[in-house]
């Protein structure tokens, strides 16, 4: 590659963009070209400005970043995204990688791995961060017992939106604090309640969270 890595940051708070791009700024061969701070406004400039490699968080208002990978992956098969979150459950980098990333490092890493995994993926690799748990596509049966239903596969079926909204139930955020959160409506974050409960045959938020913590989407 001629050239500094050219690289996008999406993430919905300021300050954290202004330490990632201080950080990179250190690296001579990166040079972050754009920021967003959610997933609509990245589909955008990522048109516009064509990055090497967008770094991006997960956890944003408006269509959140499972779903921001997904469309732009959907309009440019060779997009190159590396996730950057908080989240280190296995379920999360399974969810990310099936959507189109091409990596996945946590907030708590070492300087040194975001700089590692922006120039290996560059290079048209792979990079998931040590400790995370190796991508195997799909996640693994649960083993929760139920014989009615199979709570894992229920989970992975559900849409992008449907999962963030289930995890944020599964907290015991109320509907008005999602609506909040995510930048959506009341009745829309109710009627995705209504159809994750079903879909789940549960109707409690303990149910919910249970659920969460068998999986390993929610830590107890």
């Amino acid at each position: 590659m001629n050239g500094p890595i050219k690289v996008m940051l999406v993430d919905d708070h300021a300050v954290v963009r202004a330490g990632f791009r201080m950080l990179l700024s250190t690296e001579g061969t990166i040079d972050v070209i754009a920021e967003a701070e959610r997933g609509e406004q990245a589909c955008q400039l990522y048109l516009e400005k064509q990055p090497d490699v967008m770094v991006l968080d997960l956890s944003m208002p408006g269509i959140g970043g499972l779903e921001t990978i997904r469309r732009i992956c959907n309009r440019d098969s060779n997009a190159k995204i590396l996730v950057f979150s908080v989240h280190d459950e296995r379920v999360y980098v399974n969810r990310a990688m099936d959507a189109g990333a091409k990596g996945y490092i946590t907030k708590h890493a070492h300087p040194k791995i975001l700089m590692t995994a922006i120039q290996k993926i560059a290079q048209g690799e792979t990079y998931i961060e040590q400790g995370l748990g190796k991508y195997e596509g799909a996640c693994p049966d649960s083993g929760s017992g139920n014989s009615e239903i199979d709570y894992q596969t229920v989970i992975d079926s559900l849409s992008a939106r449907e999962f963030d909204v289930f995890l944020l139930l599964a907290k015991g955020l109320t509907a008005h604090k999602i609506a909040d959160e995510l930048c959506l409506g009341y009745k829309t974050i109710a009627n995705y309640g209504t159809q994750i409960r079903s879909k789940l045959k549960v109707s409690t938020v303990a149910e919910l969270a249970h659920i969460a913590i068998v999986l390993g989407v929610m830590k107890n």
